[in-house]
């Protein structure tokens, strides 16, 4: 309760701030490094991770979800590169007003509109329903009680404050849960006698032998009937998760607040860094949990219950604290960016002043907010469904609209509205049909493919069919020019530094995980080659190696683009002599 009346009252102390649009919906542009960091990774990291993602970790995929090299996160890192500092040289005030621009259309800017209320709006429903679950368990309120009180918590102060409100209380929620994510599970591995002599124990756990292994519980009747099918379905769903960090409104939006194009592509690769050390911590504890009781249900609350029965008192109040902010931070923003689609995007431009807008986008958002609510109310708890079901759905509706209006200057308005849309529809109906059972998908045919297939496919015929507009290629080509400012060999320098902390972080995590995870398992599992050197062609041993693989590339390329665009020089403006409409 003290940390909720915190976030209250700087969100009260924010929102004094807000004079006009874009400090409301962009913070005035000036946002530093360290908000955006913040704002991203709690943003990003809500219930679903605390309490689905560290269940499913409890129940079957310890292992597997620890070694699993993180492809989500370097979405962070081509995401700023190739689509965020584009973004923010727009000066749009949404995404979704950003893509309206480009392809001059309305249309484009409703149909984007519409997809931020509909899948950010069910993702709203499932940060709250996480934080009314932590309500009910830890007070007297029943869970519904939960579902008002958790409402209120977070609308009161972002109703007001907008973004600028949102950016500061995320960021004092990301050092709440990060801090508390790593005590978290120094405490719970101590309990069990450190972390070599739990990893033993949960490596030979008869009740649940597989929990440690790449691949996890699996079999037929489970939810991945063999490792391939794991291996498969992690692969696809990290490859959209990483274009859902990229370029979706809730993630994508953050760099329109950022105070220069070096913020946006300093706080992507910390960003990147960062979440998966979180994430891998929390699923740690999780797995470990399993020490102490095996039959955790709802498996969701398998980090409620270690606060609770694990963790000294005023650790565990304080973990749990961590667990609330995830979920209202996570709420804050989509609230806020569904109340922001809703006024600027969806309802019809209205020539009124700043202070008019700012009072009628004030009002969307509570209107926006008591149905979300209502919803609440009526469906029942299921976080990581929900989030599975509409979070991945901007993978396949904006991914290739996305990077296409940057990088080609062939698509037309009416390719991009269409891709919009098709997108949309091609992963949430065989995602809905495969939820209620009608059809089973093989791994390989996930939804977020086939709607992103479909997606790129109607881009392409439908840009055939149609011709591109003089405005439409000149807006295109000023997003390329990049501002004078941004070219300063100081701001350079630090931007340098963020990219060879992606290569650095992923050397210091393969090597971890080697000496600290690998090893020791092997030991344990007695297949160590002559009872002593590593066998690398285990999945355990690649999966560690790949890390340091996988952030290299990443991080060498950041390193390489940041050179390329903004070595101090004189700025070559894009050509559009040759630009003539027909």
């Amino acid at each position: 309760m003290i940390s909720i009346l915190v976030y209250i009252a700087v969100g009260n102390y924010a929102g004094r701030r807000v004079k006009h649009l874009e400090d409301y919906f962009v913070v005035g542009r000036q946002a530093p490094t360290v908000l955006i960091v913040g704002t991203l990774i709690a943003s990003y990291l809500s219930t679903n991770a605390f309490l689905a993602n560290t269940g499913i970790a409890y129940e079957t995929h310890a292992g597997a979800w620890i070694l699993w090299p993180n492809i989500a996160a370097m979405g962070y890192v081509y995401g700023a590169l190739f689509f965020g500092r584009y973004l923010r040289r727009s000066r749009a005030l949404t995404v979704a007003e950003y893509f309206g621009r480009r392809f001059d259309s309305r249309r484009v800017q409703t149909a984007a509109g519409v997809t931020i209320v509909l899948g950010l709006g069910g993702y709203l429903l499932a940060v709250t329903q996480g934080a009314a679950v932590l309500l009910s368990e830890i007070t007297a309120v029943s869970y519904t009680q939960g579902l008002w009180v958790a409402w209120v918590s977070y609308t009161l102060f972002t109703l007001y404050a907008g973004s600028r409100g949102v950016v500061l209380t995320d960021t004092l929620m990301f050092f709440l849960f990060t801090t508390m994510s790593f005590l978290a599970l120094y405490a719970i591995v101590d309990a069990h006698g450190g972390w070599l002599s739990s990893l033993e124990s949960l490596t030979t756990l008869a009740e649940k032998p597989d929990l440690m292994t790449w691949h996890g519980i699996v079999g037929p009747g489970l939810e991945w009937e063999s490792p391939a099918d794991y291996l498969i379905w992690s692969i696809i769903l990290g490859v959209a998760w990483s274009l859902v960090v990229a370029i979706s409104p809730w993630q994508s939006s953050r760099y329109l607040m950022a105070k220069n194009e070096h913020v946006v592509i300093r706080s992507a690769c910390v960003a990147a860094a960062t979440v998966v050390l979180i994430e891998m911590t929390l699923y740690a504890a999780a797995g470990t949990v399993n020490l102490s009781k095996l039959d955790i249900f709802p498996k969701e609350e398998s980090m409620i219950w270690a606060a609770m029965n694990i963790l000294p008192p005023l650790l565990g109040a304080l973990l749990l604290s961590g667990i609330m902010a995830a979920a209202l931070s996570s709420a804050t923003t989509f609230l806020s960016l569904v109340g922001f689609s809703v006024s600027n995007d969806i309802v019809p431009k209205r020539n009124i002043d700043d202070k008019s807008m700012l009072r009628f986008s004030r009002m969307t958002m509570l209107v926006v907010g008591a149905v979300g609510l209502l919803i609440s109310l009526a469906i029942p708890q299921e976080i990581f469904r929900i989030t599975y079901f509409v979070g991945t759905i901007f993978a396949s509706s904006w991914g290739p609209v996305a990077f296409m209006s940057v990088w080609s200057d062939r698509v037309t308005a009416n390719a991009a509205f269409w891709g919009i849309v098709s997108g949309f529809i091609g992963n949430a109906l065989p995602k809905l049909l495969d939820t209620l059972g009608w059809i089973d998908l093989p791994s390989y045919l996930d939804p977020i493919l086939i709607g992103g297939v479909i997606s790129l496919a109607v881009i392409i015929l439908v840009s055939r069919r149609g011709t591109v507009t003089a405005k439409e290629r000149v807006y295109r080509l000023n997003l390329h020019a990049t501002p004078p400012a941004e070219c300063n060999a100081s701001q350079v320098r630090g931007t340098r530094w963020a990219a060879i902390v992606v290569v650095v972080s992923g050397f210091a995590i393969s090597v971890m995980l080697i000496n600290f995870y690998v090893i020791p398992y092997q030991a344990i599992t007695e297949t160590l080659i002559d009872g002593q050197q590593v066998d690398w062609l285990t999945g355990e041993a690649i999966f560690a190696l790949t890390w340091a693989a996988l952030f290299s590339v990443f991080g060498i390329l950041a390193y390489r683009v940041i050179l390329r665009s903004y070595a101090p020089r004189e700025v070559e403006q894009p050509d559009l002599s040759n630009v003539a409409d027909p």
